[in-house]
């Protein structure tokens, strides 16, 4: 029996598991939040610390010990943040995190407030998502409106470049032939010619 059979180092590598790219999206955002909630927990601490700091004159702060991690969203809210998450497109998973950071960096919320900055960054993506949609589709739509017309003054033009071939009479080629124009029924006034 040879040594590689037992540690088994000529067999392919486990395979990761196929998830699809809208729960990647959802499993990424979601971990932000996370983080974000952990990290909103960590300063609304060292407030409280710096405030109690200020307060007593004495900094107590090495002896109390903190839990990892004290608040967390209701299973409820979780499920509906991640109902918007699968409405964001991959494409804007980046641009939606770094979005996100922006606000809590702007806001310095406290870990409860987070998950409703999370909220409303979402829906502003989930809008802006759909508006760009909608501009795609009405580009689509004046797209090819834009060429059944083109090919209508395409064909109109033609008529305009080559007026002799039209059927409607002219002054311009009764002055040609020499004979008596028929009166006009045009707006304007007729020009006879006298000789």
């Amino acid at each position: 029996m040879s040594l590689a059979s037992w540690f088994r180092w000529n067999e392919p590598p486990s395979r990761i598991s196929q998830r699809s790219p809208t729960e990647m999206v959802v499993e990424t955002l979601m971990m932000e939040l996370s983080w974000q909630i952990k990290q909103a927990e960590k300063q609304q601490r060292e407030r409280e610390n710096e405030y109690r700091k200020i307060k007593t004159g004495v900094d107590y702060g090495w002896l109390v010990s903190y839990p990892k991690h004290n608040y967390d969203i209701s299973q409820g809210e979780r499920l509906q943040l991640e109902d918007m998450c699968t409405k964001i497109h991959p494409s804007y998973c980046g641009p939606v995190i770094v979005r996100f950071r922006q606000v809590v960096a702007e806001y310095e919320p406290e870990a409860q407030e987070v998950s409703r900055l999370f909220r409303s960054v979402l829906q502003e993506a989930a809008d802006k998502i759909k508006e760009e949609e909608e501009a795609k589709k009405l580009a689509r739509q004046w797209n090819t409106k834009n060429r059944t017309t083109l090919s209508l003054a395409t064909f109109k033009s033609r008529s305009r470049i080559s007026p002799f071939i039209s059927d409607i009479k002219t002054i311009s080629e009764d002055v040609e032939r020499g004979t008596q124009p028929t009166r006009r029924v045009w707006s304007m006034p007729e020009f006879r010619n006298t000789k």
